[in-house]
């Protein structure tokens, strides 16, 4: 009897949408994020959105071009082995771990500190945060645990909550008309575009659109994977882009361009919430509070459920342990490399914990910068790889998608991460010996990855011959060695 495998045929468009437009979590990014971008930005801040929308678009055409060509289960890694050849795929599967690890991970401290807010607001109890933590790592186990259709219908309902609860903050302020002075588009002007904050305004809109590419991952469970993942991955992104632009605007709606800036710096967490008790009720904030915790687990689950298809990936690689690689036989999950995953998350919180860390302050914004740098690191290659592997195999597609798109998008995403690694400290709030710290573990992780491969290609040749194969077309299951894309690199 065949061992279990993941379930095939499962994900339409809608599911996979739902899980990379989860990761994102848009009810915790605009409500905790967006009043910073307002105060360092000024009112052209839904510009960035738009900007960083349309950089990850350009990204997409190169990117589902490849997918067509692609057909491997290691997603990003397997997309920059074709490109650069297997040393540096095996380097950007380390990085692959490292970022959507750190991005997971982090986010339990704020489950906890969102949590105890929420408790506070809503019923004057202060809850500890570590508790709530721990017992999220249970729940989003157990989430990760069962079928990726039950996932998928999870995390469609708390999506539909979380984006509804924001549609219904801008339908109130439009319906009324916005502030005294009336509606405006002056946010969209030259002059407040072009304004000096406007660069720690894009890195704050980069970092919003985290875990969008995460679509290929699920290449094996989608119908039609061909159609599904390229069109999850454009909706994934448009629907980011525009929604993220169209809801910080009707903010600046609710306060009037002349205050909105000043409302933010003196409270920033409580932007949101005091736009939504004026224009729609008291309820609707105490609403909100209850769904930032919802965005908040469905941005974990969704996260834990790409790690798991990475660990599973890498395992049936022979690069982690053969054992992460098992699925589970009636749920078909990875069920191993998911119990292998909350057991770190419960080391790193844990960690964090005793050493007496603030949640917020250090286990999510430490912990998530270094995994947000690491998964624009990873478009970066992914964009120059699109070209080098086009560059290389005979191929039908036009110059605009193998050719201009993705060395444009290289260079957007070179200035992305380079503006994100300056404003550093507008996402962890630290000392530049820590700031130091966390953006140079990505490039440790790579030269790690680099050395990995190196010792895999002495001592376990076959492992190295047949990283990230493509599955043979026939069951589509066992791997077949890929042609060699770079061969002096190998």
């Amino acid at each position: 009897m065949s061992a279990p495998t993941l379930r095939k045929g499962t994900l339409g468009t809608a599911d996979i949408a739902f899980f990379v437009i989860s990761a994102a979590a848009p009810l915790t990014v605009m409500a905790g994020v967006a009043p910073v971008a307002l105060m360092l930005g000024g009112i052209g801040a839904p510009v960035g959105y738009l900007v960083a929308g349309i950089t990850l678009a350009v990204f997409a055409v190169g990117f589902t071009t490849m997918s067509r060509h692609v057909r491997s289960d290691g997603a990003f890694y397997a997309y920059i082995t074709r490109g650069f050849g297997t040393p540096v795929g095996i380097a950007a599967a380390l990085i692959a771990m490292l970022g959507y690890n750190g991005m997971e991970i982090g986010v339990y401290g704020l489950l906890g500190s969102a949590t105890a807010d929420t408790s506070h607001a809503l019923w004057g109890i202060d809850v500890p945060w570590l508790p709530v933590s721990l017992a999220g790592l249970l729940l989003i186990w157990y989430g990760g645990f069962r079928s990726i259709d039950f996932g998928a219908k999870v995390l469609g309902v708390l999506l539909v909550a979380e984006t509804g609860i924001l549609v219904l903050l801008a339908g109130g302020v439009l319906l009324e008309g916005g502030a005294s002075e009336g509606l405006s588009f002056g946010a969209f002007s030259p002059g407040n575009v072009l304004a000096p904050g406007m660069a720690a305004v894009l890195a704050c809109a980069f970092a919003a659109f985290t875990g969008f590419e995460s679509t290929v991952i699920y290449r094996r469970e989608a119908r039609n994977p061909e159609r599904t993942v390229l069109r999850a991955t454009y909706i994934a992104v448009a629907f980011l882009g525009l929604f993220y632009a169209f809801v910080v605007w009707a903010v600046i709606q609710a306060f009037g361009e002349e205050k909105v800036v000043q409302a933010a710096a003196d409270d920033p967490g409580g932007l949101f919430f005091s736009a939504i008790t004026t224009y729609v009720g008291p309820w609707a904030a105490d609403l909100m509070h209850v769904l930032i915790v919802t965005s908040v687990l469905a941005s974990l689950l969704a996260f834990h459920n790409a790690i798991n298809r990475y660990g599973l990936a890498l395992a049936e690689e022979g690069v982690l342990p053969r054992f992460l690689g098992r699925v589970h036989p009636r749920h078909r999950s990875p069920y191993v490399a998911g119990a292998a995953q909350t057991v770190l998350g419960a080391v790193v919180v844990l960690g964090f914990a005793a050493a007496g860390a603030d949640p917020y302050a250090q286990l999510l914004l430490w912990v998530n910068t270094p995994g947000m740098i690491g998964l624009m690191a990873l478009q970066l290659l992914a964009a120059l790889a699109v070209f080098l592997f086009f560059r290389r195999v005979p191929h039908r597609e036009g110059a605009l998608r193998t050719v201009v798109a993705p060395l444009t998008a290289a260079v957007l995403l070179a200035g992305a991460i380079g503006l994100v690694s300056y404003n550093v400290e507008l996402f962890t709030g630290a000392s530049t010996g820590v700031n130091v710290l966390l953006v140079s573990l990505v490039p440790g992780v790579f030269l790690l990855g680099l050395l990995l491969a190196r010792r895999l290609r002495r001592n376990r040749p076959e492992v190295y011959a047949s990283f990230a194969a493509e599955p043979r077309a026939d069951t589509g299951d066992e791997p077949e060695a890929a042609e060699d894309p770079a061969p002096a690199t190998r």
